[in-house]
C-alpha cells in the first residue's frame, strides 16, 4: 500500500505542476505572447516540462523522508513580458494563472468526491487518490503564492508595487534564491495551516 501511495503522490505531483506551467503559457498566449507555444510548452505531455531535480529527485526525497509533505516544480514556461497586451497587469495575470489552475483542480475533484459520496459510492483506494489530488494541488497553489522570487507570488506582488519600490524589487530578486531556501527549510510549516484550512473547506 505504501508503494501505491508513493506512485500516486509522484504521478499526481508531476501532472499538477504540468497543469500549473501550461496555465502560465496559456494566459501568456491569450495575452499575445506566443513564446511558450513556439517552445512546445503548451502541451499536457509531461516530457517537455520535467525538471530532473524539481520534478523527480526532490519529490522522491521528500516522500521518502516521511514528513507527509511532497512538492516540487517543473521547468518554468518561457514568455516575453514585452509581448503582453496588458503591460500593467499582464505579468501578474500570467503569474496568478499557475496557482489558480491548481486551486481549480482541487475544487473540481473536491466537488467530484462529494458527488460520489452523495450517490453512495465509496472506495478507499480511489478516494485516497482523490484526496492526494486535492491536497497536493492546494499545497502547490499556496506555496507558489509566497512572495519570494522566483515564485509566482513575487510576480503578483511586483505587479501592484509602485515604480518607486524598484530597490525593494531588486533586493528581493537578488536574494530571492537564498530567501526561498531559508523559507523551505525553516518556515515551510507556516503555510500548512492555510493548506489544511482550504482542504477542509473544499472537502
Amino acid at each position: 500500500m505504501e508503494d501505491l501511495n508513493f506512485i500516486f503522490q509522484i504521478a499526481i505531483l508531476v501532472f499538477s505542476i504540468v497543469i500549473h506551467e501550461v496555465s502560465h503559457g496559456a494566459i501568456a498566449y491569450w495575452q499575445g505572447d506566443p513564446t511558450a507555444k513556439y517552445a512546445g510548452r503548451l502541451t499536457l505531455n509531461p516530457a517537455p516540462h520535467i525538471d530532473p531535480f524539481g520534478s523527480i529527485i526532490l519529490p522522491i526525497l521528500m516522500s521518502l523522508s516521511g514528513t507527509g509533505i511532497i512538492f516540487g516544480w517543473a521547468k518554468p514556461v518561457p514568455y516575453n513580458p514585452y509581448n503582453l497586451r496588458d503591460q500593467k497587469y499582464g505579468q501578474g495575470m500570467v503569474a496568478a494563472a499557475g496557482p489558480a489552475s491548481n486551486l481549480a483542480v482541487a475544487v473540481f475533484f473536491g466537488i467530484f468526491m462529494k458527488i460520489l459520496l452523495s450517490a453512495g459510492f465509496y472506495d478507499p483506494v480511489f478516494f485516497n487518490f482523490l484526496i492526494y489530488i486535492i491536497f497536493i494541488n492546494i499545497l502547490l497553489a499556496v506555496f507558489n503564492l509566497v512572495p519570494i522570487p522566483p515564485l509566482d507570488g513575487s510576480k503578483i506582488l511586483f505587479t501592484f508595487l509602485p515604480d518607486s519600490a524598484y530597490r525593494f524589487k531588486a533586493a528581493l530578486e537578488q536574494y530571492g534564491f537564498y530567501l526561498l531556501i531559508f523559507f523551505i527549510f525553516f518556515l515551510f510549516p507556516v503555510i500548512m495551516p492555510i493548506v489544511r484550512w482550504i482542504f477542509n473547506l473544499i472537502v
